[in-house]
Order: structure tokens, then C-alpha cells, then sequence
């Protein structure tokens, strides 16, 4: 007796060619037309990629980001922005109020002379806004001179009067003469340089610390995290006191200026150290790192190479979150005169001449530099709690 084996064949039905009720396949899983071929599939992009696509989905965050970027643009151009030099006092021109610039005339925004007269009583300057005459105010004109990008020599400027630095006062001009709208600009470069190159510092010092801290252990790692327990538990102002006190007198502007700039990264790198220092722990004893190990591969190789590039986003988003506390760091200290002081221009420095009632009564204006410091922290926040969220693209 011969036993029968069936076999059972896959059948395909497949639909008639031009049958209207054909129904489309459904791209599943195992097709390979799933995703569109301009579409990246999610389940082979890169972490940066999806750390992009998750963080274009937070707006508030990516406006943050222009509104950062704005910002920096200022820093780079603020000579060329600026129609008057930050620097130059005139007596005859203090406390002069904000000038609005209108429209137009011939096609040309202008403004409305002011005229500055002693008030024989009082000996107060009394200033008038004479309507009977307009002073057009014109695009690339030639104004002070400066370097563009600290090479190029130019005296060309966005906007101004030309031929009179002296004209145009927006923002009005502060107690001594100077105009406070050129010399926010300056500001603007000197607070968000300081911050930059105080976070790029910590950067350094935080990854390395941190990374030697979490690699090695033991006795080393004792020592880094009681060095970071001393710093976070001396007191700021008593600490600052100090440091105002050892910076000579007699530094120019651009050393208090990079001196400034070490300091704060030597006390910023703290936090940073100990992110980098718990996610290395996390990943110590993973079988790529001991593959390592054993392959002979240096400590400085398996922590820069095998074990930072792992948590890139997440110190790209603490990074980012430090960036106010850098920037409220120098204002304060600026402006209580422990930080920058004249003739350096910087937002505390520039808040040193708002310190008491009666200037904020009668001269209002020299308070805006508070507005661009808000500003560029809700931004710095904003961007730093988006790139935080997009740092997890897999939650």
C-alpha cells in the first residue's frame, strides 16, 4: 500500500487585469514600498535624525532656536547695526529721550531735531523736539569707524544720518551723552560672547571630568565628585567679593573680559560633570565597551569615541540649559560691579546707571536693557526643554 503525500501549494489570486473592484495591496511590513522612497523609514534613521524630526514637532522650541539665532546675528554685526559710536560722550546730549523714527517723507522714514537748553532754575537740561524741521534717515551710510568681523576696515553702517552721528538717539542717550541704542548692541555681543565661551569651557572641562569620573571609578572617582561637592558649597557672593578683588585694576578691557569668561567655566562645569559621569556608569559595562577593553583600545578612545557620541543630544540639550544661568551670572554680577565694569559694555554694565529710584523715574529708558536679557533666557529655556524632549525620541 503506497502512502499518498499532499502537498499544499501557496495559491495567488491574483485580480484580472483592468477589473475595476481589484483592491490595492496594503503595504505592510514585509513590502518594501511600506514607506515612500523620499520618506526615511524611522526604524533605520540615525538618533540625530530623529532627534530633528522630533524637535521640528515643538515649535515654541524652534522659535526659541530663531529667536537664539537672531541673536548671535546681532553679535556679529552689532558695529554695522549701530549708527553711532558706543563709546563717544557729549554732555550737551545727556539723558536725551528716545526718538521715534516715522514715516515718511519722500519715501524716506526721518526724524524731528531735538534742542537741549539749562533750565535756569532747576539747572536741569530741558530738551524740545522741533517739528518745524524732518531729518531723513538713510540706508548705508557712513558713520564710525570699525572692523567687520575684527578684519575688514569699513565705516558703513545699516542706518543712520548721514553726516551726523549725533541726530538719531531711538532709545535715547544715557548720563553721559551716549546713545544707549548702539551701545545695547555691543552690549548684546559682549553678555552673549561671555556666555558662549564660559559654556564652551565648561563643555570641555564637564565632558572630561565627567567621563574620567564615570570610566575609572574608584579613588579617582572619589576625589572629582568631592572637588565638585567643595565648589557647589562656597557661596557665590562671598566668592565673587574675592575675585573682584584679586583682578588687577590695571587689565585692559580684554583680559578682565577672557578672565571673566575662565572663571565662570571653572564653576559651570559641574553639573555637566555629573550628567556625563551617570550616563557613562550606564553604559560601563556594556558588551561593546568590554569588546573594547579587551580589544586593546585606549581609555581616552573608548570614553571619547565608544561612550560620549552615545549621549551627544543630552549634553547638546544641558549645554543649552546652561546657557541662562551663564548669561543672569554676568548680568548680576556686572550690575552689582563685581563683574565687568567700564569701560567694557556688557547688560550689567550698562544696568549699573538704573540702580536707584530716581534715574528709573526720570529716565526710564536706560532700564531696556532688561528686555533682550528676558528675551534671550525664555529663548535659551525654551530651546533647551525642546532639545531635552527631542534628546529621547524613543519615549
Amino acid at each position: 500500500m503506497t502512502d499518498e503525500i499532499t502537498v499544499d501549494h501557496p495559491v495567488h489570486d491574483h485580480p484580472p487585469v483592468g477589473d475595476d473592484d481589484a483592491v490595492a495591496p496594503v503595504h505592510g511590513h514585509g513590502d518594501p514600498a511600506a514607506a515612500p522612497p523620499e520618506t526615511p523609514s524611522v526604524a533605520v534613521a540615525t538618533q540625530r535624525r530623529l532627534m530633528w524630526w522630533r524637535f521640528r514637532k515643538h515649535h515654541l522650541a524652534v522659535f526659541s532656536g530663531i529667536v537664539v539665532i537672531l541673536f548671535y546675528l546681532v553679535v556679529i554685526f552689532a558695529d554695522f547695526l549701530a549708527y553711532a559710536d558706543p563709546y563717544a560722550t557729549d554732555a550737551e546730549r545727556s539723558l536725551i529721550p528716545p526718538q521715534p523714527i516715522r514715516c515718511c517723507e519722500a519715501w524716506h522714514p526721518y526724524v524731528y531735531p531735538v534742542t537741549g537748553s539749562r533750565d535756569p532754575v532747576t539747572f536741569e537740561r530741558v530738551y524740545q523736539v522741533d517739528t518745524s524741521q524732518k531729518i531723513p534717515v538713510s540706508f548705508f551710510v557712513h558713520g564710525y569707524d570699525y572692523k567687520l568681523f575684527g578684519v575688514f576696515h569699513t565705516d558703513i553702517h545699516l542706518f543712520g544720518v548721514e553726516g551726523s552721528d549725533d541726530a538719531l538717539s531711538i532709545l535715547g542717550t544715557d548720563p553721559l551723552g551716549r546713545d544707549v541704542y548702539s551701545r545695547l548692541l555691543l552690549a548684546t555681543r559682549t553678555s552673549l560672547t561671555i556666555g558662549l565661551v564660559g559654556v564652551a569651557l565648561g563643555l570641555v572641562f564637564g565632558v572630561i571630568m565627567g567621563g574620567i569620573s564615570g570610566f575609572f571609578g574608584g579613588w579617582v572617582d572619589t576625589w572629582i565628585q568631592r572637588v565638585i561637592e567643595v565648589l557647589n558649597s562656597i557661596p557665590t557672593i562671598p566668592l565673587w567679593l574675592g575675585i573682584a578683588a584679586a583682578i588687577p585694576k590695571t587689565w585692559s578691557v580684554t583680559q578682565v573680559f577672557f578672565a571673566f569668561s575662565i572663571i565662570i567655566s571653572f564653576i559651570a562645569w559641574t553639573d555637566l560633570a555629573r550628567v556625563v559621569r551617570g550616563r557613562i556608569l550606564q553604559v560601563r559595562r556594556e558588551d561593546f565597551i568590554v569588546a573594547a577593553e579587551l580589544a586593546g583600545s585606549r581609555p581616552r578612545r573608548i570614553i571619547f569615541v565608544h561612550m560620549v557620541p552615545l549621549f551627544t543630544s543630552h549634553i547638546i540639550a544641558a549645554t543649552t540649559l546652561a546657557f541662562p544661568a551663564m548669561i543672569i551670572f554676568e548680568t548680576a554680577l556686572s550690575f552689582l560691579g563685581l563683574g565687568l565694569r567700564p569701560p567694557a559694555i556688557s547688560w550689567g554694565v550698562m544696568l549699573q546707571q538704573a540702580q536707584n529710584v530716581e534715574a528709573l523715574v526720570l529716565s526710564p529708558w536706560l532700564m531696556v536693557p532688561v528686555i533682550p536679557v528676558i528675551v534671550v533666557i525664555l529663548a535659551f529655556n525654551f530651546l533647551g526643554d525642546g532639545l531635552r524632549d527631542a534628546a529621547d525620541p524613543y519615549d
